[in-house]
């Protein structure tokens, strides 16, 4: 088969290359991303007319994640709250989507199901808003000042976020179309498959060389990048063999025939209990009828295609390796991501925005489906970038300099748990940043995304470190607070709070607890020995990922910094702070406090610790919470008042201000606020709290505790 493109009347459409950011004039940039901007939603808007019916956007394709209503508005509102958040624009367009479609579910582990109910908008709806979220933006896109380069703490740099945001949800996507009853999609002729099948080549092992491997990019890159692309990362990689070609189906069949999905002793102990708990046979991506096997592609169902690639997950892939490596004596295993690079730098490759034709099938140059192993070769090998994603055995990390970008910092520290494997060379539909060398995606090793994997043989032992301490400065320093030491006998600042408002829960139904603001979650788990399920919610990622792994593993590690480099290791653990009983109450869970979900309702006490004088809009967050709180319920409120116009425009100061010449005080504000709806329960309480940032720097605060009680 030749490496060729077919001449099809999308080719625009389709064959898009990933701005360069620092070279240009400024008028000629601003046309390039309006026209990438442009071509990247209305790809997203032909992916959707595959689907066929209301039905297919409400039917939950894949039970860890959100049915495909959810995503279809999910790219305008990202766009959407980037660009509030980022102060580029101050007005919401519809705030009830822009709640509704913010966050999508975590795949945290294959039996944690979400069974909330969502009161989904009709197709029609949902294409009206991100109709009139396309035109606020192209409007954005010809205003906003530019100047050439664009670097990540311009105005610039969020809209090409919320560009390539979109281009990961178009391929995130065809893989939930991918699951979909095949009733509910037709054909589309933007999106051609392969037409070429038949049987595999023979795998063999290829030597690749020693070399140095550099990983990571510096600011002043000429590609857009996602802050764990940022950084340095330098290594010596050992000479190895590489298999030539992308494991098969055919080559994987020979695992399956001989009983691997029911062999215990291939599979590591996360994927013997995947595998238990799926009673899976066979890939995912598998069909068969009688005694034939059949494959699904994204919008078909066709014969075998046995020599195109195996698409597994991880735990799959490390099955099939360690039952090879049985077979044939050899030690087989995944590559590092430091080895995918030696194997792919060696070949001196092509990237992205400098092929002319790509030289893999990538890009949706080529086809909308894998194609044989043995189609695109260079230098030996085939398929280095493209067909499908390969699997490492390397879970992400941040390299040396990484840096949180302020306006995403759920992006990549939720992944940096040792639980995210990388994925390299992007797949047939990876386009933007997922097609370029220095991008670093990393997934859920039960995960399906269109992946597959190769083996390699090499002398190296791979260390992978399996427990991870919190390196997050910020984190660490809440963790200290909530978890750790008390300082300069002033109590655990949870443990204060809830012996204040012990009395008042004596005669409370004690159903369900929110709290939200809740960082780290120490509060959380402290309400959940009083009430039956308690909600922490929170606007950062880096937070929630703590309270949900102590959820998860009952434990925490993280580093404490003691002076300037010096730093010692700290590990808690909830049993020994007397809660590992309530971990089965207890949900964490991202959301924005000033714009939440309809279904964070219901609750019979709601307590916002430390919370209100952060928000960007704390009066619309007190004015909603009189539905949230059930009649007679509580709702706590803790804060130091510590009004800043770099978190909230003063005119949304509850308080702190002068009124009509006269002193207004926060406390004056919340009764002025709350008043129709709740009453104020004795008198405000001083609590004091301490956050340490080293062994010789403390914040020493005092907040205002308020009990108010819903009429």
């Amino acid at each position: 088969m030749k490496n060729r493109i077919e001449t099809v009347s999308h080719r625009d459409l389709l064959v898009t290359k990933t701005p360069l950011l620092n070279q240009g004039a400024a008028e000629e940039k601003r046309q390039e991303i309006l026209n990438y901007f442009r071509n990247t939603w209305e790809l997203d808007e032909r992916l959707y007319d595959c689907l066929n019916g209301q039905e297919a956007f409400l039917h939950r394709a894949d039970p860890l994640r959100h049915p495909l209503a959810f995503y279809f508005g999910h790219t305008a509102t990202f766009f959407v709250n980037k660009l509030i958040l980022a102060g580029i624009i101050t007005e919401r367009i519809h705030p009830k989507f822009e709640s509704m479609f913010a966050v999508g579910v975590d795949e945290m582990s294959w039996d944690d199901l979400n069974d909330k109910h969502y009161d989904w908008p009709t197709v029609q709806e949902t294409k009206a808003y991100r109709d009139e979220a396309k035109k606020r933006i192209e409007k954005l896109i010809l205003e906003l000042p530019l100047s050439i380069p664009i670097h990540w703490n311009t105005d610039f740099w969020v809209v090409m976020m919320g560009i390539e945001h979109q281009r990961i949800h178009i391929e995130t996507s065809s893989v939930l179309i991918r699951q979909l009853p095949i009733h509910l999609v037709k054909a589309n002729s933007l999106f051609k498959i392969c037409e070429e099948w038949g049987k595999a080549p023979a795998n063999e092992l290829v030597k690749v060389k020693s070399g140095k491997v550099s990983i990571g990019k510096g600011k002043d890159n000429a590609l857009y990048g996602w802050d764990n692309e940022f950084g340095e990362f330098h290594c010596k990689v050992k000479s190895f063999y590489a298999s030539k070609y992308l494991v098969s189906n055919e080559e994987f069949k020979a695992f399956v025939d001989d009983k691997g999905y029911k062999t215990e002793k291939w599979w590591t102990e996360e994927g013997w209990a995947w595998v238990s708990y799926k009673k899976c046979e066979h890939p995912l991506w598998w069909l068969k009828e009688g005694k034939v096997w059949k494959f699904r592609s994204m919008l078909e169902i066709i014969e075998m295609p046995w020599n195109w690639p195996a698409e597994v997950n991880y735990l799959e892939a490390k099955a099939f390796c360690n039952w090879k490596s049985a077979k044939t004596g050899k030690s087989l295993r995944m590559p590092t991501e430091a080895e995918y690079y030696r194997l792919h730098d060696s070949l001196q490759m092509a990237d992205q925005p400098e092929w002319e034709i790509a030289p893999g099938n990538i890009n949706l140059e080529h086809y909308a489906s894998p194609c044989p192993v043995d189609c695109f070769e260079n230098g030996g090998f085939y398929d280095v970038i493209g067909n499908v994603w390969q699997w490492t055995e390397m879970p992400i990390f941040g390299l040396d300099g990484f840096e949180i970008h302020p306006f995403y910092d759920d992006f990549s520290t939720p992944t940096f748990d040792a639980k995210h494997n990388l994925i390299k060379g992007g797949s047939w539909i990876s386009t933007g940043n997922l097609a370029i060398r220095d991008s670093r995606y990393a997934f859920r090793r039960h995960f399906f995304q269109h992946a597959g994997f190769r083996y390699i043989e090499s002398e190296q032992e791979v260390q992978i470190e399996t427990d991870y301490y919190e390196t997050d400065d910020l984190v660490s320093q809440y963790c200290e607070s909530q978890y750790g030491e008390e300082y300069f006998g002033v109590p655990n600042y949870a443990k204060a709070c809830l012996s204040l408002i012990e009395n008042q829960l004596k005669n409370l139904n004690k159903g369900n607890a929110l709290d939200i603001g809740c960082a780290t979650g120490r509060t959380t788990f402290e309400l959940a020995k009083h009430f039956d399920k308690v909600t922490g919610l929170d606007f950062s990622a880096r937070f929630i990922r703590i309270g949900t792994q102590l959820k998860e593993a009952g434990k925490l590690k993280y580093i404490r910094k003691e002076e300037g480099k010096l730093t010692t290791y700290q590990e808690v653990k909830l049993e020994d702070l007397h809660l590992n009983d309530t971990r089965d109450k207890v949900e964490f869970f991202q959301a924005d406090a000033c714009n939440l979900k309809a279904i964070y309702a219901g609750y019979d006490l709601v307590f916002a610790g430390n919370l209100i004088d952060r928000l960007y809009d704390p009066i619309q967050f007190l004015q909603d919470l009189p539905a949230r709180v059930n009649d007679g319920g509580l709702l706590v409120l803790t804060s130091p008042y510590t009004w800043m116009e770099e978190f909230t425009e003063a005119d949304k100061w509850v308080g702190g201000y002068r009124k009509d010449g006269e002193p207004y005080s926060s406390l004056d504000g919340l009764k002025e606020i709350l008043k129709e709806h709740f009453v104020l329960l004795d008198e405000p309480t001083d609590v004091p709290f301490v956050i340490r940032e080293t062994a010789r720097k403390y914040q020493h605060t005092i907040a205002q505790m308020t009990i108010w009680r819903k009429k």
